[in-house]
């Protein structure tokens, strides 16, 4: 069965390629609908949903499409991706010293002889960082590392040098919770 992962996340495309051999990316092309009013888990779930949705209706046969989408919450808001180094700095300073949380959304669209099947779930961890001096910051930020990261930060990155403690699975906090996956993969015998 073709698998397709609908993503353009690099890092995504290496925790799946730890799972699956071979895997086609298509990447989703719609802009994801951030005002929809639910909790966050159930907006990084419909966020997923969205993605994998896409690239399933763009495709055809037996195949089996995974969708992915993560968010930074710190006491309720959601810190998404930054449009600036400025935008960058606000949300590190908001980081320090705190704990917040990391919400990852899975959808996996499956058809196998005629008959389609949906898992859409969710899991959370959460991340303590570290006090962060300015000095901290302009020195991260002079890496670029921050964009197109939710938070402003990679935790495989070079972000990690700023994070305390970890509560709950990692894969979550880099974008693709893996150990959610890879029983799905299980149940329709792609592992």
């Amino acid at each position: 069965m073709k698998v397709i992962l609908a993503s353009s996340s690099p890092r995504r495309q290496t925790l799946v390629s730890q799972m699956v051999k071979e895997f086609e990316v298509i990447v989703p092309t719609k802009e994801e609908d951030m005002t929809q009013k639910m909790s966050m888990s159930k907006l990084c779930e419909s966020l997923s949903l969205q993605k994998a949705q896409e690239v399933f209706d763009k495709t055809s046969g037996d195949r089996l499409v995974i969708g992915s989408d993560c968010m930074v919450t710190l006491k309720g808001k959601r810190l998404g991706k930054p449009h600036s180094p400025s935008e960058a700095e606000k949300m590190l300073k908001l980081l320090s010293s705190h704990w917040h949380k990391v919400y990852t959304g899975l959808c996996v669209i499956v058809q196998k002889n005629g008959q389609i099947k949906k898992y859409v779930t969710h899991d959370v961890s959460k991340v303590k960082f570290a006090k962060l001096s300015q000095k901290d910051i302009d020195w991260y930020l002079s890496f670029d590392e921050y964009k197109d990261k939710a938070g402003s930060y990679a935790v495989q990155g070079i972000s990690n040098v700023f994070i305390k403690k970890v509560c709950g699975n990692l894969s979550t906090i880099i974008g693709l919770p893996t150990h959610k996956l890879y029983e799905i993969l299980k149940t329709e015998n792609i592992i």
